[in-house]
């Protein structure tokens, strides 16, 4: 985590406000030249593998490009994909251009989204891990895949103000407070000395537990942060065991991912939905049973130990400090969030 803490409102309420409803569009008919789909290519220059990389769509039939030069313009290209009437859009770009794409998307392509393919050029790319598609694939093969490839449904983490106050909204599918604002931290260390996805993974988990194992308990990866949790529909509070303080939570991630970098098992053997897991403290004792857990063991005991796993349909959340969405950081606050409208992603 680098640079500011974001107001989603400001970064992306541009694209509600301007688009409204989503709008009727073209028809999404294959073009005549060779029944390809009309595609566009959200193309992010920023992204760490695209680099001194261009595309060159204009070999290839059927592609329309969209080269946004910051945030605020990425709703203005997916307008001009909408009007195009576009079956197919490719994201070039990591996990943060996704966030983007799919938060700026939401009042334009409303629940009527084109397919999409993802083409993982970030310093992260954990949906590119989860969907399984190749870690070098090109737009010629992503235009390949929609002929012959797999169709993957995900639904991504909607994270709007538990005011209900209608405002913006961010979409992503990794949301993580407490110590994961930590890890992100050291995790953009680890990207600084040259290590990237897998790899930034398992540095940055290295770095962490050895902070939890000789660390004291001021120390940012033992302290946590406060957070408070109700589980919906039902309204109950998430349980706290008897250990560390009953106002705070070591750690907090949720995701719609079924799969993730290394094969950690975050919240159990792959399944969909939306999935919980929350660590009250950051014991010494637990850490060996936690390298265990994320490798698939799951005792019965977990909770009463303080870590919680469950699957729900949404949740609402009170924090203090800052949480992340796919790598980025965003105020504190008081939010509910849930899934979002289901994306059909193609892979080979």
């Amino acid at each position: 985590m680098t640079g500011p803490i974001h107001q989603f409102e400001d970064l992306y309420a541009d694209a509600a406000s301007r688009h409204g409803k989503p709008r009727t569009r073209p028809k999404r008919d294959a073009d005549l030249s060779g029944g390809s789909p009309r595609v566009g290519v959200l193309y992010n220059p920023r992204s760490h593998r695209n680099k001194g990389n261009d595309l060159t769509p204009a070999e290839l039939p059927n592609v329309r490009l969209g080269l946004p030069h910051g945030r605020d313009r990425i709703a203005e290209e997916l307008e001009k994909f909408a009007q195009d009437g576009i079956a197919f859009l490719v994201i070039n770009g990591g996990d943060g251009t996704v966030r983007d794409v799919l938060t700026c998307g939401q009042a334009i392509f409303g629940d009527d989204w084109p397919e999409i393919a993802v083409l993982p050029k970030g310093k992260t790319n954990a949906l590119n891990v989860d969907l399984g598609a190749p870690s070098g694939w090109n737009l010629s093969d992503a235009i390949d895949a929609w002929h012959t490839g797999r169709r993957i449904v995900r639904r991504p983490l909607v994270i709007e103000r538990a005011e209900g106050d209608g405002g913006a909204a961010v979409v992503g599918f990794i949301f993580g407070a407490g110590v994961f604002s930590t890890a992100v931290r050291a995790g953009q260390d680890a990207h600084r000395m040259g290590a990237f996805n897998s790899l930034a993974v398992g540095v940055t988990a290295l770095w962490g537990g050895l902070q939890v194992i000789f660390g004291r308990d001021t120390n940012l990866w033992r302290c946590g942060a406060k957070m408070d949790i109700t589980l919906l529909p039902g309204g109950e509070k998430l349980p706290h065991s008897r250990f560390g303080d009953p106002d705070r939570r070591s750690i907090l991630l949720a995701s719609t991912l079924e799969r993730f970098p290394m094969g950690v098992q975050l919240f159990g053997r792959p399944h969909d939905g939306l999935k919980l897991t929350v660590l009250d403290h950051a014991r010494r004792r637990l850490m060996p049973v936690l390298l265990a857990v994320m490798a698939g063991f799951r005792p019965d005991w977990l909770a009463r130990a303080g870590l919680h796993q469950t699957d729900v349909e949404a949740f609402e959340i009170t924090l203090t400090e800052p949480f992340i969405l796919d790598g980025e950081a965003f105020p504190e606050g008081r939010y509910r969030i849930s899934q979002g409208t289901p994306l059909t992603f193609v892979v080979p």
